[in-house]
């Protein structure tokens, strides 16, 4: 997620902070690199016009040309003003209804992703202690229902479908009477798109809105579109009056302009971004969060949720028991850590949200595929090596770098790194009287 944007942003303001005293000429040619690096990222330009102004304005006063640190201090000018672009104050969480179900209506054209949104954002709601129903609107694409009630089954999660013969006002309606008696809390209405904006789709849309009162309506758009997808949101929200915005594709070749530009052209929050194809992996859009992401200064939030939503609470206690108890921390409990990490999504991804590491970690020592080839590794083990690796002699492992297709080397590097760790718990346990 704006991993180009954020290569080229850094190098620009990487030229501020070699500075040790900034001039007037040198804040303006930087800026104009700044300016660059915006319009090749695909920002609207009247965004990006509007938001070097207000950069320039701050980085020429005095306070910053005549700052211990100068440099540092339009690095902070620069994300506090696109924490701004991407939506500042404005509310990015859900806008609860006093009395269940909060109705929550998604739209968007078709192939934006707006079924497996639903199911995502339904899944994130349920984590966080909501009842949510799905209500399958869209009867207009061939096997939208279908492709709902399975992913609904995925998620663990109800799907209202309605009755042979009902028009989608007749579904929502139905759906809305089944979340009440049912007493879901939340109601996600995915509803028909179209291969363009029309009046007979926005019709029938504005009849579902007048009918059911929805407390969200959020357009779920495709980041890889660019601009166009500033374009679709101010053709909803004219129609509907959007109250935000999710992004899906976020980890894929997006740019980033349209998630630095909806905001400053509709004035509507983006609410959640879309960063993969796993039930959970949907983000909040934190304005703040995302600034930190763009300018690599990480994203701790971020980090804290995903490890949530991917650790079996279960396995974590039994972890905390061998590290912190009398257990022994053995491969096996290695292996269970590995898996945990590997379900918060892929280590690249990860790797930027701690922050100041994925700035200077080169892109070649993140390798995904060097966690599958440890899991070969151990998995090449039988039981009772994996509880005690110290039996572990030449024939074995070469036995073991067979069985996984690695070099002799690559196990030893492995048990190697392993008894560090086990120090490492050792020490842990030590300090913890204290």
């Amino acid at each position: 997620m704006f991993d180009d944007l954020s290569k080229k942003l850094d190098g620009v303001l990487a030229k501020f902070r070699q500075r040790g005293l900034l001039t007037e000429p040198m804040v303006r040619e930087g800026l104009r690199e700044v300016r660059r690096v915006l319009l090749e990222a695909d920002v609207n330009y009247q965004v990006t016009r509007e938001f070097l102004k207000r950069v320039q304005e701050k980085a020429l006063g005095d306070t910053v040309l005549k700052s211990v640190s100068p440099g540092q201090q339009i690095v902070k000018i620069v994300h506090d003003e696109l924490v701004t672009l991407l939506g500042g104050e404005a509310s990015t969480g859900i806008q609860w209804a006093p009395v269940p179900p909060t109705v929550i209506m998604l739209v968007g054209l078709q192939g934006s992703g707006k079924t497996t949104s639903a199911a995502k954002l339904a899944k994130r709601l349920a984590r966080q202690g909501k009842r949510p129903l799905l209500a399958a609107c869209d009867l207009y694409r061939p096997a939208a229902v279908d492709q709902l009630v399975d992913l609904g089954a995925q998620v663990n999660l109800p799907v209202y479908q309605g009755g042979e013969g009902d028009g989608v006002l007749d579904v929502a309606r139905d759906a809305l009477l089944r979340a009440r008696s049912e007493r879901n809390q939340v109601l996600l209405l995915d509803t028909a798109g179209r291969l363009q904006i029309d009046e007979p789709m926005m019709d029938e849309l504005r009849s579902v809105k007048e009918e059911l009162a929805p407390q969200e309506i959020l357009l779920v758009a495709d980041a890889m579109t660019g601009q166009e997808a500033v374009n679709i949101a101010q053709g909803f929200d004219e129609a509907l009056d959007l109250s935000g915005v999710i992004l899906t594709k976020m980890d894929g070749d997006a740019r980033g302009g349209a998630a630095l530009s909806i905001h400053g052209v509709t004035g509507k929050p983006i609410k959640f971004v879309g960063v993969g194809e796993g039930m959970d992996a949907l983000d909040s859009a934190d304005p703040e969060r995302l600034a930190g992401r763009i300018l690599q200064m990480g994203d701790v939030v971020g980090l804290v949720e995903r490890a949530q939503a991917a650790m079996d609470q279960e396995e974590q206690a039994r972890l905390e028991e061998k590290v912190l108890g009398k257990g022994r921390f053995t491969l096996e409990d290695f292996l269970m850590t590995l898996r945990q990490v590997q379900r918060m999504g892929p280590l690249e991804q990860l790797v930027k949200l701690i922050p100041g590491v994925g700035a200077k970690l080169p892109v070649g020592d993140v390798d995904p595929k060097r966690m599958k080839h440890i899991e070969a590794i151990i998995l090449s083990m039988t039981p009772q090596e994996r509880k005690k690796p110290e039996i572990l002699n030449g024939s074995r492992r070469a036995r073991i770098a067979r069985g996984s297709g690695r070099p002799v080397a690559e196990v030893n590097r492995l048990l190697k790194q392993f008894k560090e760790m086990q120090k490492i718990m050792k020490q842990v346990k030590g300090f913890m009287p204290m």
